[in-house]
């Protein structure tokens, strides 16, 4: 059983990795293309570099843990919502990046592993979501709804990374996300559904 001194040193442990994460975002909306150094992180945080590399570790270790906490965020605002609408879990998941763009930007670009950014959240709840639909008969009951979530998430982070160069602005990167996901679910589409879902793609204009 852990101790209350042992508890304790968990949550300043805690406190003190929050204040590093929010230092280095602060410093990366200051001056986004600037060098961010475990020496200004720490100084901004007001703690010791050490302790800068104790609690998350090497430059690529911040940015993942950047990442994870956007997909805390994400995850809050999921459990939110409740309703589990693939187009909500689409959608939100765009507004969190694009509500905090240099962070997301650098975050991605920087991170060796920013391919996975969405694999945790929202995949999971879009795979619930599709679940769900396949249940409710809106999807063919013979759809494998992991790998057509799978699909869809992979066409976001292609979306995602096209907008994190500028090759895409806000308004696109939601539509092609949301493009992704209507192709996915028209192609599922059980019949009595397939005009209900294919009617987005029909009055959707160029992405």
């Amino acid at each position: 059983m852990q101790t209350v001194e042992g508890g304790l040193r968990e949550q300043h442990k805690a406190r003190r990795r929050v204040r590093i994460l929010e230092a280095m975002r602060e410093l990366l909306r200051e001056r986004p293309e600037s060098v961010v150094t475990a020496e200004r992180i720490a100084e901004r945080a007001e703690v010791a570099p050490a302790t800068v590399y104790n609690l998350i570790g090497s430059r690529d270790k911040i940015w993942e843990a950047l990442a994870a906490g956007f997909m805390d965020d994400l995850e809050h605002r999921l459990a939110a919502l409740g309703d589990g609408d693939p187009r909500e879990v689409v959608r939100s998941t765009v507004l969190l990046f694009v509500g905090d763009p240099v962070v997301s930007r650098r975050m991605v670009r920087e991170w060796e592993g920013s391919g996975l950014v969405l694999d945790r959240s929202p995949l999971t709840q879009l795979r619930q979501a599709m679940a769900d639909a396949r249940t409710q008969g809106l999807l063919r009951a013979d759809v494998d709804t992991d790998a057509l979530a799978a699909v869809v998430g992979t066409s976001c982070v292609g979306a995602l990374h096209q907008w994190v160069v500028h090759l895409i602005d806000d308004d696109r990167f939601l539509a092609r996300a949301l493009f992704a996901l209507d192709v996915a679910l028209a192609a599922a589409a059980a019949d009595p559904y397939r005009e209900q879902l294919l009617a987005p793609l029909r009055t959707r204009g160029t992405i």
